[in-house]
């Protein structure tokens, strides 16, 4: 794939240079290129920089994000200096790569690109590659030269998709992790869910030990399967026990005992499911050798924008990027829990592959008002398609994001709450019109 970008071998690009060309490459879940060789190839040529890092590998569906946001803190309590590599991003793409808590400046990143591309367009012409790595493949890269510049030590690195042949399964990590595993993205991974673990579960390596957070029954046969073949030591987050659970919206506390220590759980992350997930962090922590006092300190001080996040308050404004059916399942408990006798007004935007139905199922019959706002996507489903999801008078369109948030905070009442879901496209979108104060009908 060759590109009309101004990016080019041996000019210094600038960053929104490499941001646009990436763009350029096309969105990273349709245009992704299930495989290995030409990872392995590009990496060969920069110098292998992802053998520089220790790693910690996290695959899964619903919570791996928060899982490893949780766990590179706790490294980063214990004095480890830390790499930290997720995916998508809400608002800007230096956001996907942090070094020791910090995301990476737009000079670096742009530095990063320069070396990648630059290799890969060389590559190209030696006929050494059969296209340009794609867009995750080739942020992928960028972060492992960063992470070897700046002398990380220990990564946390999210799968982008699946796991057995995303761009990120290309390290021999420390140990690797699974949290929940359920429907996404099954036009790459499959419809069954004993198929999409078997997926998930390709990030086991031989002599490897592995944390499995809880799972339904035919998704941890799957994975125990495999890392029987591999004969691999495994913990599951299901072997610890929960005493003193205490939630409320704004997170939950909890002693988590497990082989051989008990930790004090103090999660400042919104949600029911933040439970699973902070289990799961200090197992994978716990698995590490991280003292007690550093993983309650990393999860306590823990940061995930975007996922239940509470940004505003008379009336509350919540942010959460989910866009699956577990997802919405969790933002759904959340919501009858803490917010049920209190009018729910609905912003919800959705990419093309989204279970939409499902998902208007569950959102539904919680709305007070369902307001459809666009994504600036050709992935997206038009919020005029949205409507048929939500068949009644309670749902209308708007044709901004800005004009959707208006609607919805000039209607409701201080005692009201404002919800952001759908896709994290949208919430990146809203969390920047609401830090710049830009809600407005021409917004």
């Amino acid at each position: 794939m060759r590109s009309t970008s101004r990016a080019r071998p041996g000019t210094m690009v600038t960053y929104p240079d490499s941001v646009r060309f990436l763009y350029e490459l096309g969105n990273e879940i349709r245009t992704a290129k299930l495989g290995l060789d030409r990872m392995r190839a590009l990496l060969g040529e920069l110098g292998h920089p992802e053998r520089a890092c220790r790693y910690v590998h996290v695959a899964g569906t619903n919570g791996k994000g928060s899982t490893c946001a949780m766990v590179e803190s706790g490294l980063r309590a214990a004095g480890v200096r830390t790499g930290l590599y997720t995916s998508p991003h809400l608002i800007t793409p230096t956001e996907r790569i942090r070094i020791a808590g910090e995301e990476v400046s737009e000079e670096r990143f742009a530095w990063a690109f320069e070396i990648a591309h630059r290799t890969a367009e060389e590559m190209l012409r030696r006929e050494e590659l059969d296209a340009h790595p794609t867009y995750f493949e080739t942020l992928t890269a960028m972060a492992f030269l960063l992470f070897r510049e700046a002398g990380v030590e220990t990564v946390v690195l999210e799968v982008g998709l699946g796991g057995r042949l995303d761009a990120t399964n290309v390290v021999d990590p420390l140990l690797t992790a699974i949290t929940p595993v359920d429907f996404d993205h099954e036009s790459h991974l499959g419809n069954a869910l004993r198929t999409i673990a078997r997926e998930k579960a390709g990030i086991l390596k031989p002599g490897v030990p592995a944390v499995f957070a809880r799972q339904r029954p035919e998704a941890m046969e799957a994975l125990e399967e495999r890392a029987a073949e591999l004969g691999i030591p495994t913990a599951r987050t299901e072997d610890w026990r929960i005493g003193g659970l205490e939630i409320d919206k704004f997170g939950h506390r909890c002693l988590a005992s497990g082989p051989g220590r008990t930790i004090r759980i103090e999660c400042p992350l919104a949600g029911e499911h933040q439970v699973e997930n902070s289990v799961t962090a200090a197992a994978i922590l716990a698995a590490l050798g991280i003292p007690n006092e550093a993983i309650e300190r990393g999860i306590r001080q823990v940061r995930w924008p975007g996922r239940l996040e509470r940004v505003s308050e008379r009336p509350e404004v919540l942010l959460d990027g989910a866009h699956n059916p577990a997802g919405i399942r969790a933002l759904a408990a959340h919501l009858r829990r803490f917010y049920r006798d209190r009018r729910l007004f609905l912003i919800y935007g959705s990419m093309r592959d989204k279970s939409v139905d499902e998902i208007a199922g569950v959102l539904s019959p919680l709305a007070h008002r369902i307001i459809l706002a666009p994504l600036e996507t050709q992935r997206a489903v038009r919020p005029e398609a949205l409507l048929r999801f939500f068949p009644d008078e309670r749902a209308e369109v708007a044709p901004g994001v800005g004009q959707a948030l208006a609607l919805a905070r000039s209607a409701a009442r201080d005692e009201d709450v404002i919800v952001i879901t759908g896709s994290l496209m949208l919430v990146g979108k809203a969390s920047e019109l609401l830090a710049n104060r830009m809600i407005q009908a021409d917004a």
